[in-house]
């Protein structure tokens, strides 16, 4: 449904480096990770100290490999049930069926398979849909409330 990814507000990583000198291991460490998206910027911590965002970002573009432990997304409002029912009920007014209201709002953003549900639209979907059904059905604007 939702054509572009989410930003992350924070996301943990588990840093692996494998230290060398002339090819021969030396040591190896393993740091956690976190970078948090704030309004005034980014904060960062390693191992659970608060640290300089550049020196988190030297570990972790140094680390032989990383690993996403956590995350958390920053997901945009979707209409919900109420709104849903209403494009529903238009959509059935204007003579689609039930079963076809998935693949039409799809087709309006652009999707290759039918939507799940109408609820988890977006608010920018919802009008995309929205402005799809009434430009192929201009009877749908004399149904909406």
């Amino acid at each position: 449904m939702n054509t572009t990814k989410p930003r992350a507000l924070s996301r943990t990583w588990e840093a692996h480096t494998t230290y060398r000198e002339c090819s021969v291991v030396t040591g190896t460490a393993l740091h956690t990770v976190t970078m948090t998206r704030t309004q005034g910027g980014f904060t960062a911590t390693v191992d659970g100290q608060p640290v300089d965002v550049l020196d988190a970002a030297r570990i972790l573009s140094g680390a032989d490999r990383l690993t996403v432990t956590a995350e958390v997304l920053d997901t945009p409002p979707t209409i919900g049930k109420g709104r849903a029912c209403e494009l529903h009920r238009i959509m059935g007014k204007v003579g689609l069926s039930h079963a076809q209201h998935y693949a039409f709002a799809a087709a309006a953003l652009g999707e290759w398979s039918p939507l799940p549900t109408l609820s988890e639209l977006t608010e920018s979907e919802a009008r995309t849909v929205w402005a799809h059904l009434s430009s192929l059905y201009p009877a749908a604007r004399a149904f909406a409330a």
